[in-house]
């Protein structure tokens, strides 16, 4: 089993009611230095609403062909809420330099008439 070096730094975090926790955020993976992507958009419309989301990508190493495991919860509505995740496609490069990634799916099963909605997007350039 290879092992894969990785850096990074933990944040310590301590609420008024006495938990306690702890945030990772990885700066390389094996020697390379990790980013992320922001992403954001509107799920189809489907029984009578549609929801938006936003996040941030996990981190993937940078200059490597590689995709990012992304994850949000949508906006509440029409009384109930959703989650996507998934993996990006493979970077597409940009002109000016950095890349982008798409994304598509299907949201978790919710709803007081259960359904799904659809998703799709590309994330922003690399930060």
């Amino acid at each position: 089993m290879k092992k894969i070096p990785v850096k990074g730094y933990l944040m310590d975090h301590h609420d008024d009611d006495s938990t306690h926790a702890h945030k990772l955020f990885i700066t390389s993976w094996d020697g390379r230095p990790v980013h992320t992507h922001p992403f954001k958009g509107v799920t189809s419309f489907e029984v009578g609403h549609n929801h938006h989301y936003a996040g941030v990508t996990e981190p993937a190493p940078s200059g490597v062909p590689h995709v990012h495991g992304y994850f949000a919860v949508t906006s509440f509505n029409d009384g109930h809420k959703h989650v996507i995740r998934g993996r990006t496609g493979p970077a597409i490069p940009l002109p000016n330099g950095g890349h982008v990634h798409r994304f598509e799916g299907y949201t978790t099963l919710d709803g007081r008439i259960p359904h799904v909605h659809a998703y799709e997007g590309t994330t922003g350039n690399e930060s």
